[in-house]
């Protein structure tokens, strides 16, 4: 890989040790270095190298002309830049293509063998971040597990749809320098984006280190112009390591989710498109051991995206006494049971109307602060996929909260596809104490039950 795809781009610091290395092992003709021990808004210690960069030059000049690079010795640093990189680049995609067929949902939405719906916006999320990743790292060093396959894109009949997914792509990709990454050198055809999304293999579960991307978590939020969230996380031992989760219609600020999301739509085209625009969506990140939680704005009409791009930490509510909490669930019954969740929360004390909103966006909610339970026990016969659930949990942890099956063990997402094991059901809390009352509540009340 290439120096330029090192990262965190930005001011020299004050200078505290320099080194010259000629490495031609690494094609660099000449890095000349420092350290720092200014802290980035991430906690690490920086390093800065100067160099000409020989392989793809793939974090581009956009943010420090591409000569200056910043670089950390923590790991998953600069996988977490990529990939925070690749999901805002996905979001707007998202924003696009979403706002183009609200009125058209017919032409755009297919269903899958299981009948849940699928879009383009799925197809082609998964074809920039699998592009995104296999650039950076090389496709041969790179795992990817995700939800979406090529089977109905590559049908005679979808012909079409494979041009429209194509178009998307290409449209993305061209936009690439804005997030300080470099594009294709011409657009992609018809098969290398099939290639870049077939990329993506359940097979690849099996390792000890693979990503995890649900390109369009809460497709029935999305095609209803409501909540939904791209998800991406890295997995190593069974344990997720970094995980970002883009929510392109959650509000940076907490005031405008008492709107409903049509009515934001609406009040976003009579406010001004600043940076500091309320209603543009956000990007939530963290990586595992780091202790903190971010949370970014969407970019705004045609800004380049500087990082950290005005990020700004998040933490779970302090809130521990369950009359004052508000907990999150499902929108849609058919995998889940509200009704097992409105008699515990009555019985716990929970007092507050539940916040039910589609996708991850709920584990976004608990790590911002705006909800502090999120509660699901699937119903007979569902079992949990690793994609809808892997981002949202290392970001919640981070932001200091906790994440556990029903019997309070840590989540598994080493067995595959889905969460193996699981005890009864999900349970993900803005702290400890409040976490310890809901497993209590559960074991009162599961007996009587009928999941």
């Amino acid at each position: 890989m290439s120096c330029c795809t090192t990262s965190f781009p930005t001011k020299l610091p004050h200078i505290h040790s320099w080194k010259y290395d000629v490495s031609p092992k690494n094609q660099i003709l000449g890095t000349l270095s420092f350290t720092s021990k200014k802290k980035s808004h991430l906690g690490f210690t920086q390093t800065v190298s100067l160099a000409q960069c020989s392989r793809t030059n793939f974090l581009s000049a956009m943010d420090e002309d591409c000569k200056l690079e910043v670089s950390s010795t923590d790991g998953f640093s600069k996988e977490l830049e990529i990939a925070v990189r690749a999901v805002h680049m996905a979001c707007l995609l998202c924003q696009r293509v979403q706002e183009n067929f609200l009125s058209e949902i017919s032409e755009h939405v297919h269903s899958k063998e299981d009948k849940s719906p699928v879009t383009i916006a799925d197809w082609s999320v998964q074809a920039i971040v699998s592009w995104v990743l296999s650039e950076a790292y090389g496709s041969e060093n790179v795992s990817i597990v995700a939800e979406e396959d090529v089977e109905a894109l590559s049908k005679a009949s979808a012909v079409r749809l494979l041009e429209a997914v194509v178009k998307t792509v290409n449209e993305c990709l061209a936009d690439a320098p804005r997030f300080g990454l470099k594009g294709p050198a011409t657009d992609l055809d018809a098969k290398a984006v099939l290639e870049a999304i077939s990329r993506c293999s359940l097979a690849g579960a099996r390792g000890s280190k693979f990503w995890v991307l649900d390109p369009v978590d809460g497709t029935l939020g999305f095609v209803r112009g409501d909540q939904y969230a791209i998800a991406l996380a890295l997995i190593e031992d069974g344990e997720p390591v970094l995980g970002v989760l883009g929510c392109p219609n959650y509000p940076m600020k907490k005031e405008w989710l008492s709107y409903q999301n049509g009515y934001r739509r609406i009040l976003s085209r009579l406010t001004s498109h600043t940076s500091e625009s309320l209603d543009k969506g956000s990007v939530l990140y963290a990586r595992k051991g780091g202790g903190k939680a971010w949370m970014q704005p969407l970019l705004c009409r045609e800004n380049n995206f500087v990082w950290p791009n005005s990020a700004r930490e998040i933490r779970v509510s302090s809130i521990d006494n369950p009359a004052l909490a508000t907990f999150c669930e499902p929108v849609e019954k058919a995998n889940s049971s509200h009704s097992f969740t409105a008699g515990l929360a009555h019985s716990v004390g929970l007092r507050n109307q539940p916040l039910r909103v589609y996708s991850m966006v709920k584990y976004a909610a608990i790590a911002r602060g705006d909800a502090e339970i999120f509660m699901k026990f699937a119903r007979a016969c569902y079992k949990e996929k690793i994609w809808d659930h892997a981002a949202g949990v290392l970001i919640i942890e981070e932001a200091g909260g906790v994440v556990t099956d029903a019997g309070g063990h840590p989540l598994d997402f080493s067995k595959g596809e889905y969460l193996e094991g699981l005890d009864r059901g999900i349970i993900a809390c803005a702290g400890a104490k409040l976490h310890e009352k809901i497993i209590r509540a559960v074991d009162a009340s599961w007996n009587s039950s009928s999941l």
